[in-house]
């Protein structure tokens, strides 16, 4: 990287550091810690749809009514991604971490013990909000501790997270539900992130950048900074930034993210993802009984539909892509497939082997371009607003899932066919492509490094 000015030899540019030296132990443990938090959002926010063919049973519901349900968790999650990225910015990534991921952690396992569908609707609204607050915070960490050149590639991997974790959650509920009923799958959702909250709350660090940029004491950056440099910043008296960003007039948070530098950009990010989302939550939540009612019996629904998620391990890939080349027009690629191959799903009913094959590629390519855009948004931004940034993509975003949820069951009560919902949900991957390209051109060039 280089300097608009020389330093001083007793100051350190923080990013410099995280170029020059190879990814520490230290990075791998945050990136663990990081990854975990995603799995289990992914694990959590896929449970509601891999039960709700039990809950029809069980409670004798018609599938309209699973609606309120089904999006309850998705109003939560946009509201805790729109308000926490603005207080983590403020307050720092750890404590916004710690604290969503323990809210969510005691909705789920609360959500176990419902009476009745009005108070599983308000349990997952508080879950909802506790994973939209962690997720965002947890991409903004993880980008602050790479080097420049692995961003995509490593917080790519880091989010691969969260649709392993929707995909593990619905093996495990095709095993679970049979043998100890669909509460266990909350319970299980819940136990798992109260022992994640002690190991964040024990080892998780504040981030760097953050750090830096709010002015914190150069004794704890340093001690931070030395975990991944050793002695190379023992002499260190003091620590900058030089944001390559457009100047933004001091700006930060939602002022600089609804910039005139930014805010062209800041829309087109938020109709992706919110067209993303339409289409993971419409099949995410409906296929395994879109599928049941397509003659597949609900165990084997369900397994089907697991490999949907599954293959967002593809955005590693991705990610290695959008450090080469230009990252807009990767994705926008990747949702254009996206449309080609949801559209496929809906041409193989009644056709297992197929079936199977166009949801894993359908899987595949959609999430890879969706778990590929939380890189993109943190690459956008600068240090004082990247928390914002990301965190409004995700939550401005989420409603995109609550529509895609109300979509299918809207088609439903239209007795559109099989292959005609299949063919309506594909058309958002179209209009996602539009988005990214339009960003592209109003991408901000960047600025002359300044240190902050």
């Amino acid at each position: 990287m280089t300097h608009s000015t020389p330093l001083a030899p007793d100051t350190v540019n923080v990013q410099e550091v995280l170029n020059e030296h190879p990814f520490s132990r230290f990075q791998w443990l945050i990136f663990s810690l990081c990854f975990l938090i995603v799995l289990l959002d992914g694990f959590d926010t896929a449970a509601i749809g891999y039960i709700a063919p039990s809950l029809l049973a069980e409670w004798g519901i018609s599938k309209p009514d699973l609606a309120p349900v089904l999006s309850a968790a998705l109003f939560g999650l946009a509201g805790g991604a729109l308000f926490a990225g603005p207080l983590a910015d403020k307050l720092g990534r750890k404590a916004v971490l710690v604290g969503s991921v323990l809210v969510f952690a005691l909705a789920c396992l609360g959500s176990g013990f419902s009476p009745d569908l009005t108070t599983l609707v308000v349990l997952r609204f508080i879950t909802g909000v506790g994973l939209g607050a962690a997720m965002p915070n947890a991409v903004t960490l993880m980008s602050e501790y790479c080097p420049d050149k692995r961003r995509a590639t490593l917080t790519n991997a880091m989010f691969c997270g969260f649709p392993l974790g929707a995909a593990f959650g619905g093996f495990l509920a095709a095993w679970m539900i049979p043998h100890f009923g669909w509460r266990s799958v909350l319970y299980l959702g819940g136990l798992a992130p109260l022992l994640l909250v002690v190991a964040l709350a024990l080892v998780l660090p504040e981030s760097v950048r953050y750090m830096v940029a709010r002015g914190y004491a150069p004794e704890r950056i340093r001690r931070v900074l030395s975990r991944i440099a050793g002695q190379s910043v023992a002499q260190a008296k003091h620590f900058v930034m030089l944001e390559l960003k457009p100047v933004t007039d001091g700006k930060s948070g939602l002022a600089l993210v609804l910039s005139r530098q930014y805010a062209l950009g800041s829309i087109m990010l938020w109709t992706a993802y919110f067209m993303g989302l339409v289409i993971f939550y419409a099949l995410m939540n409906w296929m395994p009984v879109l599928f049941k009612e397509g003659g597949l019996n609900p165990q084997t629904a369900t397994l089907v539909a697991a490999l949907f998620p599954l293959g967002g391990v593809g955005a590693v890939f991705f990610g290695w892509l959008m450090d080469r080349f230009e990252a807009n027009r990767i994705i926008a690629i990747g949702y254009a497939l996206t449309a080609a191959s949801i559209w496929w799903i809906g041409q193989e009913a009644g056709n297992l082997g197929w079936l199977v094959v166009a949801v894993f590629v359908a899987g595949t390519i959609m999430n890879t371009a969706q778990s590929s855009m939380p890189a993109l948004a943190a690459g956008y931004y600068p240090t004082a607003g990247r928390a914002t940034g990301v965190a409004w993509m995700l939550g401005i975003g989420r409603f995109g899932g609550i529509a895609g949820s109300f979509l299918v069951a809207e088609l439903t009560v239209r007795n559109l066919s099989f292959s005609e919902i299949f063919a309506v949900v594909a058309i958002p991957g179209l209009i996602a492509m539009a988005a990214l390209i339009v960003k592209q051109i109003a991408t901000p060039k960047a600025a002359p490094a300044r240190a902050s």
